[in-house]
């Protein structure tokens, strides 16, 4: 626990929580029949499914390189929120939202790829909120990683890459933080997210490293006190989640 979350360590969330501690978080591994890899993950009443599809080959501005590429795309089913959304293939145009955090989520997986490791192989993530309730980016990049561990399984087992190569050379995670009533807290659910002063989403890999983080200010500035506090705070989380990554992964060899 961090000395900031110290300070308000009775103080009890809505959902009953306290300030630094995760909401439930399940990973369904498998959850599709047809994908390289999947898995269907909850943060609270956030669920998200990521699939992960293998390619043999690179798109054309890769090829003879000897690397290979893995990119992401990211959308909500039109029903995942309290009111329905027009699909945006529909609408005839991505959101730039979804274009965002389509780009986050492949830039956070590339981050713990060794793409000469992966030889001259594609893998497209697609992550699919069923459900929303804050924190969908933060729940598509950890489901996604496991996703992604097991199609490259998949494409170990069908010799796509060889059996010594290492493409994963860390794990990568993702959650949020941010100050609610002058509260650091841990996992924002929606209830929180809006009404929080500070938001943030902080992606890191298991060694602790950051990937990326986005904060924002929703009202007064933050100082560097709080910043340092939140980061505290997420990769307390992004540990724990690292945690559930492997016990997940682990379980599937052990099933093998």
């Amino acid at each position: 626990m961090t000395e900031a979350s110290d300070t308000h360590a009775d103080l009890v969330r809505a959902d009953g929580r306290a300030p630094d501690e995760l909401r439930t978080v399940a990973i369904e591994r498998g959850w599709s029949a047809h994908a390289e890899g999947s898995a269907l993950i909850s943060f609270g009443n956030t669920k998200v499914l990521c699939t992960a599809s293998f390619t043999n080959g690179v798109p054309r501005w890769m090829m003879g390189k000897g690397r290979g590429w893995v990119t992401a795309e990211y959308a909500m089913l039109p029903r995942a929120t309290n009111t329905r959304n027009d699909r945006e293939s529909v609408k005839g145009r991505i959101g730039g939202r979804t274009h965002e955090i389509s780009r986050l989520i492949g830039r956070s997986l590339r981050a713990v790829v060794d793409t000469k490791g992966l030889g001259e192989n594609t893998i497209q993530i697609d992550c699919d909120v069923l459900q929303a309730d804050g924190g969908t980016r933060t729940a598509a990049i950890t489901g996604a990683y496991v996703a992604l561990a097991d199609a490259i399984e998949w494409a170990r087992e069908h010799k796509f890459i060889g059996q010594r190569a290492t493409p994963l050379i860390d794990t990568v995670s993702a959650v949020s933080v941010g100050i609610v009533d002058g509260t650091p807290m841990l996992d924002l659910a929606y209830v929180e997210d809006v009404r929080a002063e500070t938001d943030m989403n902080v992606v890191a890999t298991g060694r602790g490293l950051f990937v990326e983080v986005q904060g924002t200010a929703e009202g007064a500035p933050f100082d560097r006190r709080e910043l340092d506090s939140l980061l505290d705070l997420a990769l307390t989380g992004t540990a724990e989640l690292t945690e559930i990554q492997r016990a997940v992964l682990a379980a599937a060899q052990a099933t093998a």
